[in-house]
């Protein structure tokens, strides 16, 4: 058992001497995440912006579901998604349980309803104060679902990067539907999950470390891209 000094010093250690275990498990993570973020966003972002200007029967219903959707504990997701997976499950024939598809899917599904939500809430408030404007133009739902978002495209990339935190962050369905084995699906969350019950503190930690310093830089970097576009509008409705 190490003392939290020697702890700190050990991960600090483990960082910088480019320890291969800790990397390989800190590139598995981000591409995983990665992976999930890119596709949760091709799917929610769209869907989302069309939710925020769109008009429908069933409306207060579907959003009903989607923010309930925001709520889902992880742990439930990686379940279900096991049952499918699983060799006697509908989706068995794809042998995708305990594989990084299988993680990909699972953080994509759980990061879809972030981006769907939060989407619809941006272009939504701007709908709000310049859909009027496009509807006399006669611009269709779709087409103003698209010239709101791009013109609110730098609060978009804050969504991007809340997805991204949202599913680097998480732990519960990567588990159950990855196993956490070494060396082909253990990320940072697992595996400092595990190190930390083993009593491998500067592992953990330096895992750890890497986690937050990640998503300190993609948020320092989205605070320099938004100071630095200015927040223009293409359109001009700004």
């Amino acid at each position: 058992m190490h003392s939290l000094t020697q702890a700190i010093d050990l991960a600090l250690q483990l960082i910088f001497s480019a320890d291969p275990l800790l990397w390989a498990v800190v590139l598995r993570s981000l591409a995983v995440s990665m992976s999930a973020c890119a596709l949760a966003c091709a799917i929610g972002l769209p869907l989302g912006a069309w939710l925020g200007v769109a008009r429908f029967r069933g409306q207060v219903g579907v959003l009903a579901l989607l923010n309930t959707a925001l709520a889902l504990p992880s742990v439930v997701v990686g379940l279900v998604l096991y049952l499918l997976l699983s060799r006697s499950g509908p989706l068995g024939f794809l042998g995708w349980l305990f594989s990084f598809q299988a993680m990909v899917l699972a953080q994509t599904v759980l990061v879809l309803p972030v981006a769907m939500a939060l989407t619809r809430q941006v272009v939504h408030d701007a709908e709000r104060d310049h859909g009027e404007q496009l509807q006399s133009l006669g611009a269709s739902p779709w087409l103003r679902s698209f010239l709101l978002a791009w013109d609110e495209r730098w609060a978009l990339l804050t969504v991007v990067i809340a997805c991204f935190s949202r599913a680097i962050a998480e732990v519960g369905a990567v588990m159950v539907v990855g196993g956490n084995i070494d060396g082909f699906t253990r990320v940072m969350t697992t595996a400092i999950a595990l190190e930390t019950s083993k009593g491998d503190l500067p592992l953990a930690l330096a895992l750890g470390m890497v986690l937050l310093v990640v998503v300190l830089l993609l948020h320092s970097a989205m605070a320099v891209l938004r100071r630095g576009s200015g927040r223009s509008s293409a359109l001009g409705l700004a």
